[in-house]
Parts: C-alpha cells; structure tokens; sequence
C-alpha cells in the first residue's frame, strides 16, 4: 500500500498588522505538532503568509505589492523550509507571488521531504470583481490583484503518489479536477479563503456556504476517484469573518476528517492513494466510459448561449 500520513493545517485569522515572521511561528507550530503526529504532508491554507488582502480596494502598486512574495523560499519562509527539511516533512501552501517581470499571481507551492519545491500552481478561476462595488456588503478584488494562472492544471509524481493542486475558488469548477483526473491525479490539495457570509447575498450564510464548499470537494473526490484535501484559513481577520470547514476526502467521496474550530488545527489522516484505483478501473474508468464526443460545448464556449 501506498500511504501518506497528511496534515491538513487549518490556520486561524491572519491580521493585517501581523508580520510574516510572526505568522510563520504559527505554521511551524502545525508542522512540529505534524511531525510529532506521522505525517509526511502537510497542507496550509491559500495566502498562508498574509491576510486576504483583497478584501480592500488599493490603488497605490507599491501598496500591493507589499503583500506578494517576490522569491520563495525568502528571508520569513526559510525557516519553515529549514523544519520542514530537518523533520523530513514535505509542505504546501499558498501565498501571493510577484514574479520577476512583474507578474501577480496567487499561487501554491510544494515541496518533497527535503524541503525543495517540486512544483507549483497558480490559480485559475478567479472569482469577484475588479473595481470598487458599491452593491457589495465587502469587496473581494481578486481580479483587481491577481491574473488568472497561466500553468494549467498539471499534476506531479511526488510521494509515490501523483499529486494536483488547486486554490479556493477552483474548488468549485469540475472542469479542474477532471483534467487532472485525466493524468491519473490520485491526491488533490488545496487551500482557500472563504469569507463566511457571501457579500451579494446576506441570505446565505456559514452553513450554507459550508455545504457547498463541501459538496464541491466530495463530489469531486468521487467522480475522479481521488483523495482531496482541503484547508482554511478561518476567523476573523480585520472584521470580516472567513469560515472553516476543512476536512479531507477519500476517494468515494466520504470525509475522514473536519476541523472542529475556526483556529490553528491540524487535521491527521493516513491516506491510502491505492484507495484511488477501484474506483479508476471501474464506474470512473475514463477510457471505456467517457463519451468526448458530445463534450465540445465545455471548451468551445465560456458562457450560456439559450437554444430555446
């Protein structure tokens, strides 16, 4: 059997006014209490090293920049990069990356047990607005801050097991974690930031959004056969309330474990990735059952277009 003991490593709210020395001192303490537990993995939330800072409108580009990563690892993250290669413990987590020619990405990074980066992705479906919205009870100006990736959906073999990786919103989007099921993927991580109320709906709520972001995930894990794991950064940060709800799925679809607060929480499952090929060689088995032939709306068109 081909097992990784995962760490899903919830993280309470980051504040504005924190530092990243200070935030680190945080995930280090996830990953020593990991390695203290067995795992081999641990999984941080999108924008680990910051708080969600598209939550405010900026107009000012050195202001923005502030909040973006130009290298990785740097002076803040080494020494999360040096524990994790002292304990033999590969990582991921998200943060925002300002590349050399000026790019702005959000993006996720993993490590092997050694503690060099084996791969990254940077995430794709965006989701809010890109100026100041006065119909919004907050503002979430991921499009103001961010390009939507330009890495695809690609998948590593890393761990004995081929691993994906999304951000937040992705989640949500089938059309993501079926293209990785079409490279075999057998473990997807992710993080997320997920304000608790939604901002154009004051009906719906923590439970409802809860629901969804679990039922994204579940479904998901069943229609590819995949384990997935999902990890929050939850609380209230500056005033504004971002729920939790982390939990990992095996691969028929059930969660094995869910975070219990919306603080520092880490989440201890041994993953089994040959869980992952009954499902591939029978209902899910792509090759005998998939029918492409009536799929071509799905990458010919972006939105609806009524028939009738």
């Amino acid at each position: 059997m081909r097992k990784i003991v995962i760490g899903a490593a919830q993280m309470g709210p980051n504040q504005k006014a924190d530092s990243r020395e200070t935030i680190v001192a945080r995930m280090l303490a996830l990953l020593e209490e990991a390695a203290r537990k067995g795992c081999t993995l641990v999984v941080y939330p999108e924008l680990a090293l910051t708080t969600f800072f598209p939550r405010w409108y900026i107009e000012d580009p050195a202001e923005i920049d502030r909040w973006f990563e130009s290298e990785m690892p740097n002076a803040a993250t080494q020494p999360l990069f040096d524990k994790a290669r002292e304990l033999q413990v590969a990582i991921s987590f998200g943060y925002a990356e300002l590349t050399a020619d000026g790019h702005h990405f959000n993006s996720q990074i993993l490590t092997d047990r050694d503690g060099n980066i084996v791969a990254k992705y940077r995430k794709i479906h965006l989701p809010g607005h890109s100026e100041w919205d006065d119909e919004r009870a907050f503002q979430h100006l991921e499009k103001r801050y961010f390009e939507p990736g330009d890495l695809g959906f690609p998948v590593w073999r890393t761990q004995d097991a081929v691993i994906g990786m999304l951000i937040c919103n992705d989640r949500r989007w089938p059309e993501a974690y079926r293209v990785m099921g079409l490279q075999g993927v057998e473990l997807v991580i992710l993080g997320y930031n997920t304000p608790s109320v939604n901002s154009q709906n004051s009906a719906e709520g923590e439970e409802q959004r809860l629901y969804h972001s679990e039922l994204s995930m579940t479904a998901a894990a069943y229609q590819n056969s995949t384990w997935v794991v999902g990890v929050a950064k939850a609380g209230d940060e500056d005033g504004h309330p971002l729920m939790g709800g982390s939990i990992i799925v095996d691969p028929n679809g059930y969660v094995v474990a869910r975070a219990k607060t919306d603080g520092d929480e880490l989440l201890v499952h041994e993953c089994d990735m040959d869980l992952s090929v009954f499902g591939k060689e029978t209902i899910f088995d792509f090759a005998r059952h998939r029918r492409i032939e009536h799929y071509g709306l799905i990458t010919s068109q972006t939105g609806v277009v009524r028939k009738v």
